[in-house]
């Protein structure tokens, strides 16, 4: 345990982050304090830095949402995590209101998710709820050639595209289009494969395209200069050659821009789910009457429940859904040149950002 906790500060948006030692408080009943072995960095925690995102939290604020470590202290009722290695979920429901107890964790409105509601995980050192943690099997992890640190994309990346798979219904003979093959739209492929869908990749990038057609995409499509209309020409031509539905497409929306909206919005047809998984701030014009004319229907997906975990988890400790290639580590005392490569499209994997402990 670090002798002064210590975590990086957003005092004001776009303002470089700010080192600051806390005091660590002593954990209230259901709460446990966790020494942090890694944390992402997600376009969420750039958009609160750069585009004006608010935070629910009144700055400053400690951003960081994908968090793996190991439980260090535990209040009353979190006894059983201490001295586990834990990921910490994104967005922690409170387990109690009437959403939660009918299952729908993801609209609880007493969530907390770290780095929005509550101090968040760019740091060395986090206090959260304990409801959710889920507990990592030390001796899979070692036998998968994986450290601590890598498992915190598991915490957003990961699972965010795994409820988003879960909830569409992905399986055998189903064609799946994943739009923006970034980091959530890159495990949407993998997740969406390892489901038994094929899958069709599209971006507008050739090397993220590359990479996802050695982990799970059948085909992929640059959508650079074409239409949504060529691309769903291309995509039913693939339909055909494969023996696949000309009909009843499940197209995640992955790239959270103005322009990959529009073209997952270009490619429903007959019985179509439209999954929307990225996020902008940007507005665009649709005619919502097509998913009518077409019987289909849109799913919106926000983070995922703490009760799905453990399953992502798996499918990385099997191997059927590969973190490594698409992460690399940074020391978290360069986080203000991590943020800048992230905001300038420089960085090829997913940052992990790893303290001094």
């Amino acid at each position: 345990m670090a002798l002064t906790p210590q975590r990086w500060m957003m005092t004001e948006p776009g303002k470089p982050l700010e080192l600051q030692g806390f005091e660590l408080p002593t954990p209230a009943p259901g709460e446990a304090v966790i020494e942090i072995a890694g944390c992402g960095v997600c376009h969420t925690d750039l958009g609160y830095y750069y585009d004006g995102v608010r935070t629910k939290h009144a700055l400053p604020l400690a951003l960081g949402h994908e968090i793996s470590g190991r439980v260090i202290a535990a209040g009353s009722g979190a006894e059983r995590y201490l001295d586990r290695l834990v990921i910490v979920p994104a967005v922690i429901p409170c387990g109690e209101c009437d959403a939660c107890k009918r299952g729908k964790g993801t609209i609880c409105p007493n969530q907390k998710m770290p780095g929005n509601d509550i101090q968040g995980g760019f740091a060395t050192h986090i206090v959260v709820p304990s409801r959710g943690l889920c507990v990592v099997d030390e001796a899979r992890l070692a036998a998968a050639g994986l450290e601590a640190a890598d498992l915190s994309v598991i915490a957003d990346a990961v699972t965010t595209p795994y409820q988003a798979v879960k909830q569409a219904g992905v399986g055998p003979r189903d064609l799946v289009v994943v739009n923006g093959v970034g980091g959530v739209g890159g495990y949407a492929v993998q997740i969406a494969a390892a489901k038994g869908g094929t899958v069709v990749a599209i971006d507008v990038n050739d090397e993220k395209l590359a990479a996802v057609s050695q982990y799970g995409a059948a085909l992929t499509i640059n959508a650079k200069g074409k239409s949504a209309r060529d691309i769903k020409g291309a995509i039913a031509a693939f339909a055909k050659e494969r023996g696949l539905r000309q009909s009843e497409w499940i197209i995640f929306e992955c790239s959270g821009t103005r322009a990959g909206q529009e073209t997952a919005f270009g490619l429903l047809n007959h019985g179509a789910t439209l999954c929307v998984v990225g996020f902008t701030m940007d507005k665009l014009e649709l005619r919502l009457s097509n998913l009518m004319a077409f019987h289909a229907r849109a799913l919106g997906n926000w983070g995922c429940v703490p009760e799905l975990y453990p399953e992502a988890l798996d499918l990385v400790l099997d191997g059927k859904v590969k973190i490594k290639p698409f992460i690399e580590r940074h020391p978290l005392s360069e986080i203000n040149q991590v943020f800048e490569a992230a905001h300038h499209g420089a960085l090829k994997r997913r940052a992990i950002l790893v303290p001094a402990h």
